[in-house]
């Protein structure tokens, strides 16, 4: 898990907690280089996004876990048409759904860092790098995937 510089192209709409804060929690911890996903107390049961109960026993028990970023592609898509025009001349690119088994395999969309049209294969293991925009108001940090060797 590295940080790296910018991926995206600026001019996108920054990425900010919902009015009530509910997702307050994971932006920080990017901004930490730490991945942190929901996960019920009173029933151990794994979420993602962001609820202020558990899915499974409806607690209001969710605390926020560390998870080391790393995964497994679950699905993959090659975009070709994206739908915010400052990435159309930023195209094709890789959005991946990544599943955590450490976190009861809750899966997560990301970019998928590297030439655009590398191949990809379901189930290919991918660790989390950091993209960090502090100098944005607000500062905000993202989570892209990159194939590792294992």
């Amino acid at each position: 898990m590295t940080s790296h510089a910018a991926y995206l192209p600026s001019g996108l709409p920054i990425p900010v907690p919902e009015p009530d804060g509910l997702s307050a929690p994971y932006w920080a911890g990017l901004q930490q280089n730490r991945l942190l996903v929901q996960r019920c107390a009173h029933c151990q049961t794994w979420q993602f996004g962001p609820e202020w109960l558990c899915h499974r026993c409806h607690s209001f028990d969710v605390q926020w876990t560390d998870v080391e970023p790393r995964g497994r592609i679950f699905s993959w898509e090659r975009v070709w048409s994206p739908s915010h025009k400052v990435l159309r001349e930023h195209g094709p690119y890789l959005a991946v759904l990544v599943e955590l088994p450490e976190a009861g395999n809750v899966r997560m969309v990301g970019n998928l860092l590297g030439d655009p049209m590398q191949p990809v294969t379901i189930g290919a293991i991918v660790e989390g790098e950091y993209e960090h925009h502090l100098e944005s108001r607000p500062p905000y940090s993202l989570l892209h995937w990159r194939l590792t060797a294992k």
